[in-house]
């Protein structure tokens, strides 16, 4: 079957995918560096357990996975000034060179025996620095790469192939984990960003040139508005003023502050990952304590959730023809509306069918969170944006998490995922009612902008 014919049997939406050189060729890469991190979920809590002092694993390990992912908010904050004016290729290819070199460490310092905790720790926090900037660049490329009506196709595999990682990745991990050590897992986790810093080097646009990310106030910044009113609405002059001369996520903040409905999209994305902070906590303790029964039923929910996020995720390139808005509030009641049978003491079988639920209409958030960012801000300023969204999101989770132990304590785990579900259901309750209020008002500017939301009035 040749590439064409195999072209052809994709779903419509994602078929100008395909035939777009520059993508091709750099979502592979994309999902073996997902993949890649998936193994590494397993493998970095495994290896702390292994080199870890008698007594000490539980410190190392809640150390190693702390280092793994924190440092991204902090990379965001400190390098914004140094890093918000690189192109977007250049902010993904610099994320994936540091994790491969600081991840590729590992292996080899646990070869010649001198991988210290503290080493490990170190080169931990290291690779993670700049998270939040990659994670940014990765989706401001892939903006620009494209024309607006493929974003949210594109936007769907990305999320897609890290919802498929979170069930892959672990499983292949603890497989491969019985044959060799998990310093090498880590390792094939490095070569694999260094494979991706290679595919971002050879991403070309359209006409041949590298793709770069256009300067504030200049003309390509204007793509989801003028660049004069964006700036204007951060409080700034046509050429950026103030906001261009602050910290990346710092002017990222200030452009949101102008821009209500963007600042909108982030708030509910950021309770909504702290809503479910108390859920993740909650339901290994409802499997051993409501269920009675072991990790073989934790791991099955997860795997259901993670293959119903797959697939949810793959959908969400068919919703470009609906308002964007309406779909993604309605995901949120949905996943917490999911949650609510635990609460009812539901059975083991009920329960499954509701995670897989949930992870069904989970999975197409964040490309549909991600569009919405693409389509409302302006080009020059996307990145800066996206890395304070980023650095912002990661302290939701963590939040969320340390809010689950002591509610458990006053609900127990079945009242706490029934409560995080209700919660969650009001969130977007309250999220409907602002919006509606808000596009009620006379606009009080021209709407620039595409897709299906461009034409409703900007809150």
């Amino acid at each position: 079957m040749t590439p064409a014919q195999t072209t052809r049997l994709l779903p419509q939406a994602y078929r100008p995918l395909f035939a777009h050189a520059g993508f091709k060729r750099l979502l592979p890469a994309l999902a073996a560096s997902d993949l890649g991190d998936g193994m590494s979920v397993v493998a970095v809590a495994w290896l702390a357990i292994e080199i870890a002092p008698p007594g000490r694993s539980g410190l190392l390990l809640g150390a190693a996975l702390a280092a793994y992912a924190l440092p991204g908010a902090l990379g965001a904050l400190l390098f914004g000034r140094l890093l918000r004016r690189l192109p977007a290729a250049r902010l993904l290819a610099a994320d994936s060179r540091i994790r491969a070199v600081l991840l590729g460490c590992v292996p080899l310092a646990w070869a010649t025996g001198l991988l210290h905790p503290v080493l490990y720790v170190a080169l931990l926090a290291g690779s993670s620095v700049l998270h939040a900037w990659g994670n940014a660049g990765r989706y401001s490329l892939v903006a620009q790469m494209l024309a607006p009506e493929q974003r949210l196709a594109a936007n769907a595999l990305l999320s897609s192939s890290v919802s498929a990682s979170i069930v892959i990745g672990p499983a292949l991990a603890g497989f491969l984990a019985a044959v060799v050590s998990p310093a090498w897992l880590i390792g094939l986790d490095a070569l694999s960003f260094a494979v991706l810093a290679v595919q971002v080097g050879r991403v070309r646009a359209p006409g041949g040139e590298p793709v770069t990310e256009p300067k504030p106030g200049s003309e390509a910044g204007s793509e989801a508005g003028s660049t004069s009113e964006a700036a204007s609405a951060a409080g700034t002059g046509a050429q950026g003023g103030a906001v261009t001369g602050s910290d990346g996520p710092s002017a990222g903040l200030q452009l949101l502050r102008g821009q209500p409905e963007l600042l909108g999209v982030l708030a509910l994305t950021w309770f909504f990952n702290f809503l479910y902070g108390p859920a993740e906590v909650a339901l290994p303790l409802h499997v051993t304590d409501d269920l009675h029964a072991g990790a073989g039923l934790l791991g099955l929910y997860w795997a259901l959730f993670g293959a119903g996020a797959v697939l949810g995720g793959l959908a969400a390139g068919a919703l470009r023809r609906f308002p964007l808005w309406p779909v993604t509030l309605g995901i949120v009641a949905g996943w917490g509306f999911a949650l609510v049978p635990f609460g009812l003491g539901a059975s083991a079988p009920v329960t499954l069918a509701c995670f897989t639920l949930g992870g069904l209409i989970y999975g197409p958030f964040t490309a549909l969170s991600y569009t919405l960012f693409q389509e409302r801000t302006p080009a020059a300023w996307l990145t800066t944006v996206l890395a304070a969204r980023s650095a912002a999101l990661l302290t939701a989770g963590p939040v969320g998490t340390a809010l689950g132990g002591p509610l458990i304590a006053l609900m127990a785990p079945r009242g706490v995922l029934a409560a995080s579900g209700i919660a969650t259901v009001a969130l977007a309750v309250v999220g409907a009612a602002v919006r509606i209020r808000s596009t009620r008002r006379p606009a009080s500017r021209p709407v620039h902008g595409s897709g299906p939301c461009g034409g409703a009035a900007r809150p």
